[in-house]
């Protein structure tokens, strides 16, 4: 079966949810699935509840301890650049059908990853892996090369409002 490249983009809430939604409907159908989270480090609610699946989804961070703030650091891009060696690693791999590079498109626009290395691993992509790429900001050449596209617009968001995100909700 011909597997997909997804691009869940734009400014609105809920990129990494629908990625990890997909996740949790091919862990139903026993495909076997990885997470790689870039800029992030934790232990997110989301995590918490993948471990509950770990026979069939695999999750790794590849962030510092806190998501990058203001100025850029040697450590943020080198956190970067391992994450997505693994990533490489992981869709060559053979071992899932389903690879998600969680705030990827975050870590290009903050100049931790080119496009062009981003390209070259989807490009490396073999035709029975399906890939997600989640984060605002999602460069042309990415949507181009992408077979889905979904953008995430803001409309109303009560974090306007000075609520902050919530344990099981935002975080």
């Amino acid at each position: 079966m011909k597997r997909y490249i997804h691009v869940y983009t734009g400014n609105g809430k809920g990129k990494t949810t629908a990625a990890l939604g997909l996740a949790l409907r091919a862990a139903g159908a026993d495909l076997k699935v990885f997470i790689g989270q870039f800029l992030k480090r934790g232990n997110y609610s989301e995590i918490k509840a993948i471990t509950r699946f770990s026979e069939l989804i695999t999750a790794e961070q590849f962030g510092g301890k806190r998501f990058i703030r203001g100025e850029i650091t040697e450590k943020d891009k080198k956190l970067a650049a391992q994450g997505l060696k693994r990533i490489k690693e992981i869709v060559l791999s053979g071992n899932y059908d389903l690879v998600i590079l969680d705030e990827i498109n975050v870590a290009m626009n903050l100049k931790l990853l080119s496009c062009r290395e981003v390209l070259e691993v989807i490009e490396s992509k073999p035709a029975n892996v399906e890939m997600v790429l989640t984060g605002r900001s999602a460069p042309d050449q990415i949507i181009e090369k992408a077979d889905l596209v979904t953008e995430m617009k803001l409309i109303k968001h009560y974090f306007s409002k000075g609520i902050k995100a919530r344990k099981g909700i935002e975080r």
